[in-house]
Protein backbone atom coordinates (compact mmCIF):
# COMPACT_ATOMS: atom_id res chain seq x y z
CA UNK A 1 0.00 0.00 0.00
CA UNK A 2 1.17 3.07 -0.25
CA UNK A 3 2.12 5.62 2.57
CA UNK A 4 3.66 8.44 4.09
CA UNK A 5 6.64 7.56 5.90
CA UNK A 6 8.66 9.36 8.09
CA UNK A 7 12.31 7.59 8.28
CA UNK A 8 14.02 10.19 10.81
CA UNK A 9 12.25 12.47 14.00
CA UNK A 10 12.69 15.96 13.23
CA UNK A 11 13.75 15.91 9.41
CA UNK A 12 11.50 16.91 7.23
CA UNK A 13 13.65 15.56 4.40
CA UNK A 14 13.21 11.94 5.85
CA UNK A 15 9.66 12.04 4.88
CA UNK A 16 8.87 9.92 1.79
CA UNK A 17 5.56 8.47 0.45
CA UNK A 18 6.27 4.90 -0.78
CA UNK A 19 5.17 1.40 -0.86
CA UNK A 20 5.07 -0.73 2.24
CA UNK A 21 3.19 -3.68 3.75
CA UNK A 22 -0.28 -3.18 5.17
CA UNK A 23 -0.90 -3.12 8.51
CA UNK A 24 -2.35 -6.73 9.89
CA UNK A 25 -5.41 -5.56 12.60
CA UNK A 26 -5.38 -7.44 15.67
CA UNK A 27 -7.89 -9.38 17.62
CA UNK A 28 -9.68 -5.98 18.90
CA UNK A 29 -9.04 -4.08 15.92
CA UNK A 30 -11.02 -3.40 12.04
CA UNK A 31 -8.79 -2.57 8.85
CA UNK A 32 -10.11 -0.14 6.77
CA UNK A 33 -9.83 1.03 2.62
CA UNK A 34 -9.06 5.03 3.70
CA UNK A 35 -11.02 7.33 1.07
CA UNK A 36 -9.61 10.65 3.52
CA UNK A 37 -7.51 11.24 6.33
CA UNK A 38 -6.90 14.66 8.06
CA UNK A 39 -4.15 16.61 9.14
CA UNK A 40 -3.79 17.89 12.98
CA UNK A 41 -1.39 20.17 14.62
CA UNK A 42 -0.52 16.81 17.07
CA UNK A 43 0.86 15.14 13.79
CA UNK A 44 3.24 18.03 13.08
CA UNK A 45 4.28 18.09 17.07
CA UNK A 46 5.04 14.22 16.39
CA UNK A 47 7.00 13.95 13.45
CA UNK A 48 9.07 17.13 15.25
CA UNK A 49 9.72 14.74 18.27
CA UNK A 50 7.78 17.28 20.78
CA UNK A 51 4.28 15.23 21.15
CA UNK A 52 3.78 12.67 23.97
CA UNK A 53 3.59 9.57 21.57
CA UNK A 54 6.91 9.04 20.02
CA UNK A 55 7.15 6.31 17.84
CA UNK A 56 9.88 4.54 16.56
CA UNK A 57 11.16 5.13 12.95
CA UNK A 58 10.04 4.39 10.35
CA UNK A 59 6.45 4.83 10.94
CA UNK A 60 3.37 6.74 9.19
CA UNK A 61 1.97 9.89 10.92
CA UNK A 62 -2.05 10.76 10.86
CA UNK A 63 -4.45 10.39 13.65
CA UNK A 64 -7.54 10.03 11.99
CA UNK A 65 -9.29 8.52 9.07
CA UNK A 66 -12.42 7.60 7.39
CA UNK A 67 -13.28 4.36 5.29
CA UNK A 68 -14.56 1.22 4.66
CA UNK A 69 -14.00 -1.81 7.07
CA UNK A 70 -11.90 -4.94 4.66
CA UNK A 71 -11.44 -6.75 7.74
CA UNK A 72 -12.55 -7.37 10.99
CA UNK A 73 -10.66 -8.65 14.14
CA UNK A 74 -12.07 -11.89 15.85
CA UNK A 75 -13.05 -10.01 19.22
CA UNK A 76 -14.47 -7.22 17.03
CA UNK A 77 -18.92 -7.53 17.19
CA UNK A 78 -20.35 -3.90 16.65
CA UNK A 79 -18.33 -3.71 13.62
CA UNK A 80 -18.88 -5.46 10.05
CA UNK A 81 -17.28 -5.88 6.60
CA UNK A 82 -18.19 -3.02 4.15
CA UNK A 83 -19.30 -0.21 7.08
CA UNK A 84 -18.54 3.21 6.04
CA UNK A 85 -15.97 4.68 9.67
CA UNK A 86 -14.24 7.00 11.29
CA UNK A 87 -11.44 5.83 12.73
CA UNK A 88 -8.89 7.25 15.47
CA UNK A 89 -5.49 5.77 15.88
CA UNK A 90 -2.04 6.89 17.78
CA UNK A 91 -0.43 7.18 14.29
CA UNK A 92 -0.57 5.04 10.75
CA UNK A 93 -3.40 7.01 9.57
CA UNK A 94 -1.48 8.66 6.27
CA UNK A 95 -2.00 5.63 3.99
CA UNK A 96 -4.09 3.58 1.67
CA UNK A 97 -5.12 1.16 4.61
CA UNK A 98 -5.37 1.48 8.45
CA UNK A 99 -5.91 -0.75 11.18
CA UNK A 100 -8.13 0.76 14.13
CA UNK A 101 -8.95 -0.38 17.74
CA UNK A 102 -12.72 -1.38 17.33
CA UNK A 103 -13.53 1.34 20.55
CA UNK A 104 -11.93 3.88 18.05
CA UNK A 105 -14.21 3.05 14.90
CA UNK A 106 -17.14 4.98 14.78
CA UNK A 107 -19.74 4.00 11.93
CA UNK A 108 -20.55 6.85 9.60
CA UNK A 109 -24.01 7.55 7.88
CA UNK A 110 -24.74 6.86 3.98
CA UNK A 111 -25.20 10.75 3.33
CA UNK A 112 -21.86 11.82 4.94
CA UNK A 113 -19.13 12.13 2.44
CA UNK A 114 -15.67 11.00 3.42
CA UNK A 115 -13.47 14.02 3.45
CA UNK A 116 -16.48 15.79 5.16
CA UNK A 117 -16.50 12.91 8.24
CA UNK A 118 -12.63 12.56 8.18
CA UNK A 119 -12.73 16.55 9.09
CA UNK A 120 -15.45 16.13 12.03
CA UNK A 121 -13.21 13.53 13.99
CA UNK A 122 -10.71 14.79 16.34
CA UNK A 123 -11.28 18.84 16.22
CA UNK A 124 -15.29 18.24 17.13
CA UNK A 125 -14.64 15.95 19.49
CA UNK A 126 -12.28 17.63 21.44
CA UNK A 127 -14.40 20.13 21.16
CA UNK A 128 -17.67 19.17 21.81
CA UNK A 129 -16.41 17.19 25.43
CA UNK A 130 -14.26 20.20 26.44
CA UNK A 131 -17.63 22.39 26.30
CA UNK A 132 -20.12 19.67 27.81
CA UNK A 133 -17.65 17.96 30.02
CA UNK A 134 -15.15 20.08 31.15
CA UNK A 135 -16.44 23.15 31.01
CA UNK A 136 -20.24 22.29 31.21
CA UNK A 137 -20.98 25.13 28.97
CA UNK A 138 -24.86 26.13 29.51
CA UNK A 139 -27.04 28.14 27.11
CA UNK A 140 -27.35 31.83 27.09
CA UNK A 141 -23.47 31.97 28.58
CA UNK A 142 -20.03 33.53 26.81
CA UNK A 143 -17.47 31.34 25.08
CA UNK A 144 -14.23 32.79 24.51
CA UNK A 145 -12.16 30.55 21.87
CA UNK A 146 -8.52 31.46 21.46
CA UNK A 147 -7.31 30.09 17.91
CA UNK A 148 -10.34 30.05 16.48
CA UNK A 149 -9.23 30.06 13.18
CA UNK A 150 -7.70 26.47 13.45
CA UNK A 151 -9.28 22.83 13.39
CA UNK A 152 -10.33 22.95 17.28
CA UNK A 153 -11.42 26.52 17.10
CA UNK A 154 -13.43 26.42 14.06
CA UNK A 155 -15.37 23.13 15.44
CA UNK A 156 -15.15 25.27 18.98
CA UNK A 157 -17.19 28.17 17.40
CA UNK A 158 -19.73 26.01 15.66
CA UNK A 159 -20.55 23.89 18.48
CA UNK A 160 -20.47 26.66 21.15
CA UNK A 161 -23.37 28.76 18.92
CA UNK A 162 -24.93 24.92 18.58
CA UNK A 163 -25.35 24.89 21.92
CA UNK A 164 -26.91 28.68 22.53
CA UNK A 165 -23.60 30.47 23.78
CA UNK A 166 -22.48 33.49 22.56
CA UNK A 167 -18.76 33.29 21.03
CA UNK A 168 -15.82 35.40 20.44
CA UNK A 169 -13.61 34.31 18.23
CA UNK A 170 -9.92 35.07 18.81
CA UNK A 171 -7.28 35.30 16.43
CA UNK A 172 -4.20 37.16 15.52
CA UNK A 173 -4.59 37.13 11.55
CA UNK A 174 -7.01 39.77 10.13
CA UNK A 175 -7.55 37.85 7.02
CA UNK A 176 -9.56 35.22 9.20
CA UNK A 177 -11.73 37.03 10.95
CA UNK A 178 -14.70 36.78 8.13
CA UNK A 179 -13.89 32.77 8.31
CA UNK A 180 -14.67 32.84 12.01
CA UNK A 181 -17.68 35.05 11.44
CA UNK A 182 -18.85 32.43 9.06
CA UNK A 183 -18.40 30.04 11.68
CA UNK A 184 -21.26 31.62 14.02
CA UNK A 185 -18.21 33.97 15.91
CA UNK A 186 -20.77 36.83 17.24
CA UNK A 187 -17.51 38.85 18.23
CA UNK A 188 -13.98 38.73 16.75
CA UNK A 189 -11.19 39.53 19.09
CA UNK A 190 -7.99 40.22 17.40
CA UNK A 191 -4.81 38.56 19.18
CA UNK A 192 -2.33 40.68 17.53
CA UNK A 193 -2.80 43.89 19.59
CA UNK A 194 -0.26 44.77 21.95
CA UNK A 195 -0.07 44.63 24.90
CA UNK A 196 -2.39 41.46 24.91
CA UNK A 197 -2.17 40.98 28.87
CA UNK A 198 -4.95 44.07 28.82
CA UNK A 199 -5.84 44.70 25.03
CA UNK A 200 -7.46 41.07 24.75
CA UNK A 201 -9.59 41.96 28.13
CA UNK A 202 -10.55 45.78 26.63
CA UNK A 203 -12.13 43.75 23.38
CA UNK A 204 -13.76 41.46 25.58
CA UNK A 205 -15.03 43.65 28.37
CA UNK A 206 -16.15 45.84 25.48
CA UNK A 207 -18.44 43.29 23.99
CA UNK A 208 -19.47 41.54 26.99
CA UNK A 209 -20.61 45.20 28.88
CA UNK A 210 -17.56 44.83 31.26
CA UNK A 211 -19.09 41.38 32.09
CA UNK A 212 -16.08 39.03 30.72
CA UNK A 213 -16.87 35.54 29.47
CA UNK A 214 -18.11 32.47 31.55
CA UNK A 215 -16.10 30.21 29.57
CA UNK A 216 -12.71 29.74 27.77
CA UNK A 217 -11.40 27.68 25.19
CA UNK A 218 -7.58 27.92 24.60
CA UNK A 219 -5.03 26.38 22.29
CA UNK A 220 -2.42 28.91 22.09
CA UNK A 221 -1.30 29.30 26.00
CA UNK A 222 1.35 31.59 26.54
CA UNK A 223 -0.06 35.28 26.51
CA UNK A 224 -2.89 34.58 25.34
CA UNK A 225 -3.76 32.29 28.02
CA UNK A 226 -3.06 34.21 30.87
CA UNK A 227 -4.84 37.86 28.93
CA UNK A 228 -8.24 35.40 28.29
CA UNK A 229 -7.76 34.41 32.32
CA UNK A 230 -7.94 37.94 33.22
CA UNK A 231 -10.92 37.76 30.87
CA UNK A 232 -13.44 35.31 32.76
CA UNK A 233 -15.94 36.72 34.69
CA UNK A 234 -17.28 35.34 38.45
CA UNK A 235 -17.58 31.51 37.88
CA UNK A 236 -15.53 31.42 35.00
CA UNK A 237 -14.01 28.29 33.09
CA UNK A 238 -10.97 27.62 31.55
CA UNK A 239 -10.12 25.14 29.51
CA UNK A 240 -6.59 24.17 28.18
CA UNK A 241 -6.37 22.57 25.06
CA UNK A 242 -2.96 23.04 23.74
CA UNK A 243 -0.27 25.49 22.88
CA UNK A 244 -0.24 26.36 19.36
CA UNK A 245 2.47 29.26 20.77
CA UNK A 246 4.58 26.65 22.23
CA UNK A 247 4.36 28.79 25.38
CA UNK A 248 3.80 26.73 28.39
CA UNK A 249 1.65 29.26 31.38
CA UNK A 250 1.77 29.05 35.41
CA UNK A 251 -1.03 29.65 37.40
CA UNK A 252 -1.50 31.50 40.50
CA UNK A 253 -4.12 29.82 42.82
CA UNK A 254 -4.52 32.79 44.91
CA UNK A 255 -6.11 34.42 41.18
CA UNK A 256 -8.23 31.98 41.02
CA UNK A 257 -9.34 31.68 44.34
CA UNK A 258 -9.86 35.74 44.60
CA UNK A 259 -12.13 35.56 41.08
CA UNK A 260 -13.62 32.57 41.85
CA UNK A 261 -12.74 30.80 38.61
CA UNK A 262 -11.62 27.28 37.90
CA UNK A 263 -8.21 26.32 35.18
CA UNK A 264 -8.95 22.52 33.92
CA UNK A 265 -7.13 20.58 30.98
CA UNK A 266 -8.61 18.26 28.61
CA UNK A 267 -7.15 15.97 26.19
CA UNK A 268 -8.97 13.66 23.70
CA UNK A 269 -6.49 10.62 24.25
CA UNK A 270 -7.12 10.29 27.55
CA UNK A 271 -10.89 9.96 27.17
CA UNK A 272 -9.99 7.02 24.45
CA UNK A 273 -8.08 5.49 27.36
CA UNK A 274 -10.37 5.99 30.22
CA UNK A 275 -13.35 6.87 29.45
CA UNK A 276 -14.04 5.79 25.22
CA UNK A 277 -17.79 5.46 25.56
CA UNK A 278 -17.88 9.77 26.23
CA UNK A 279 -16.17 9.85 22.81
CA UNK A 280 -18.49 7.88 21.35
CA UNK A 281 -21.52 9.70 23.03
CA UNK A 282 -20.10 12.69 21.47
CA UNK A 283 -19.48 11.22 17.72
CA UNK A 284 -23.09 10.51 17.86
CA UNK A 285 -24.23 13.75 19.11
CA UNK A 286 -21.79 15.92 16.48
CA UNK A 287 -23.58 13.62 13.44
CA UNK A 288 -26.70 14.62 14.72
CA UNK A 289 -25.85 18.16 14.45
CA UNK A 290 -24.43 17.69 11.15
CA UNK A 291 -27.77 15.95 9.86
CA UNK A 292 -29.36 19.54 11.15
CA UNK A 293 -27.44 22.07 9.58
CA UNK A 294 -25.72 23.49 12.95
CA UNK A 295 -22.26 22.47 12.20
CA UNK A 296 -20.10 22.23 8.80
CA UNK A 297 -16.65 21.76 8.75
CA UNK A 298 -14.23 23.58 6.45
CA UNK A 299 -12.01 21.81 4.46
CA UNK A 300 -9.51 24.25 3.67
CA UNK A 301 -7.91 22.04 1.23
CA UNK A 302 -8.05 18.60 0.00
CA UNK A 303 -4.46 16.84 -1.18
CA UNK A 304 -3.44 13.83 -1.99
CA UNK A 305 -0.88 11.28 0.09
CA UNK A 306 1.82 12.55 -2.67
CA UNK A 307 1.19 16.30 -1.57
CA UNK A 308 1.90 15.67 1.79
CA UNK A 309 4.76 18.46 2.35
CA UNK A 310 2.60 20.69 0.86
CA UNK A 311 -0.24 20.10 3.41
CA UNK A 312 2.52 20.27 6.36
CA UNK A 313 3.97 23.31 5.02
CA UNK A 314 0.29 24.70 5.02
CA UNK A 315 -0.60 23.59 8.57
CA UNK A 316 2.75 24.48 10.06
CA UNK A 317 2.72 28.23 8.50
CA UNK A 318 -0.47 28.66 9.96
CA UNK A 319 -1.68 29.39 6.45
CA UNK A 320 -5.23 27.03 7.56
CA UNK A 321 -8.66 27.26 8.51
CA UNK A 322 -10.21 24.64 9.44
CA UNK A 323 -9.02 21.01 8.08
CA UNK A 324 -6.76 20.29 5.23
CA UNK A 325 -7.60 16.52 4.17
CA UNK A 326 -5.54 14.12 2.93
CA UNK A 327 -6.80 11.47 0.07
CA UNK A 328 -5.63 8.75 -1.90
CA UNK A 329 -4.01 9.21 -5.38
Amino acid sequence: MLAVVVNEINKLSSIEVREIEPPQPESHQVLIESMAAALNFPDLLQIRGKYQIVPATPFVPGKEAAGVVIAVGTDVEHIQLGNRVLVEVDYGAFAEQVAADAQRTFVLPDEIEMPTAVAMGLVYQTAYIALTERAALRAGETVLVTGASGGIGLASVQLAKAFGATVLAATSDPTKFDAVRYAGADHVIDLSMTPLSDKLRDQVYGVTGGKGVNVVLDVVGGQAFDASLRSLAFGGRIVVLGFTSAEISNIKANYLLLKNIAAVGMTINGYFAKQPEIVTAAQVEIINLWRQGKIRPNIHAELSLHEFANAFEMLENREVVGKVVLTPD
